[in-house]
């Protein structure tokens, strides 16, 4: 196999990864925001589910942003100082 088509074969592995962490983070989301937010399920949500998914859905992103980007920076010192620790 080529470098060339190693590195095809390694983006589109990471294009996988990121698409199926996506997911996950979409279906976690959907449930817990779903359990805190909706009480009586119907056909419409009213103004206050609306809000509090709005709201509950706003944090979990944040969350997930503030763990990936630490996750993020802590391999990279992982990596730059020469392996795991």
């Amino acid at each position: 196999m080529t470098s060339s088509q190693k590195d095809q074969v390694l983006q589109e592995l990471r294009s996988q990864i990121a698409l199926a962490n996506a997911q996950e983070l979409m279906q976690k989301m959907s449930e817990k925001c779903f359990k805190k937010c909706i009480y009586k399920p119907g056909t419409q949500l009213d103004n206050s589910e609306q809000k509090c998914l709005a709201m509950c859905m706003d944090r979990y992103m944040d969350a997930w942003n503030t763990v990936s980007r630490t996750y993020n920076a802590r391999l990279s010192r992982e990596h730059s100082s020469g392996g795991l620790q």
